[in-house]
């Protein structure tokens, strides 16, 4: 008996050891879908392989706890809200919202991501068709996440992009084109750290508005906005 315990546990403590590979293909209406992955190199979606939701609602919240996680995820339709959670390093998003233009164009977006960790590449694409009526994006890397890449881009009448990371060595790439007035092209943008290497990009007609706050050494902004 004690040696057939022995190899049960020896089999659960291997089986741990494999990461855990999600895809997702959904069409419907309405899509509420909550992930929570734990442990390294698990996916939703993969490099070669998105998952995909096409539909007029999709509420999606992902959590990936350790290192090495990948997130590849394309939304379809008129409203998209969702939460990514990352706690690890060299984790990978690619996130996009209207990747084929001909599903409600993803009209309002609310996204939130949330990282703790350093070396991970999140790169975000909100209205890539044709642009969104309303666009709320919020990305916060906590204290100490360094040598992260955060790629924003967001083509919306009213686009709020915030971005607060509290660490070193960070590179930004924003881009928010579109249509302004009535209260578009808005970025807030807040960093804590030695380097921070930004380029962003508005375009009206009017409304572009940039209130930015930085804090470090070695910053390298290009700022460019058009009306």
């Amino acid at each position: 008996m004690y040696k057939l315990i022995s190899i049960v546990m020896l089999m659960l403590m291997t089986s741990l050891s494999y990461a855990n590979d999600i895809y997702v293909t959904q069409s419907g209406a309405t899509l509420d879908l909550d992930i929570t992955q734990d442990g390294e190199n698990n996916t939703v979606g993969n490099s070669t392989t998105a998952s995909a939701s096409t539909g007029a609602t999709t509420t999606l919240n992902i959590d990936q706890i350790g290192n090495s996680n990948v997130i590849t995820y394309q939304i379809n339709g008129a409203t998209y809200t969702g939460v990514i959670n990352l706690v690890g390093n060299s984790n990978n998003v690619d996130l996009n919202c209207d990747s084929t233009g001909g599903n409600s164009s993803c009209g309002s977006a609310n996204a939130v991501i949330n990282f703790t960790g350093n070396s991970n590449d999140i790169d975000l694409d909100i209205g890539q068709t044709s642009s969104a009526t309303s666009a709320d994006v919020d990305i916060v890397g906590a204290s100490g996440s360094d040598s992260n890449v955060v790629a924003a881009t967001v083509d919306g009448n009213s686009a709020i992009l915030t971005i607060t990371v509290n660490g070193d060595t960070n590179n930004y790439l924003i881009d928010i084109d579109g249509n302004g007035d009535a209260n578009g092209h808005t970025l807030i943008h807040s960093h804590t750290g030695s380097t921070a290497d930004v380029d962003i990009v508005q375009s009206g007609i009017n409304d572009n508005m940039i209130n930015l706050t930085t804090s470090g050494d070695n910053h390298d902004i290009d700022i460019s906005q058009t009306d």
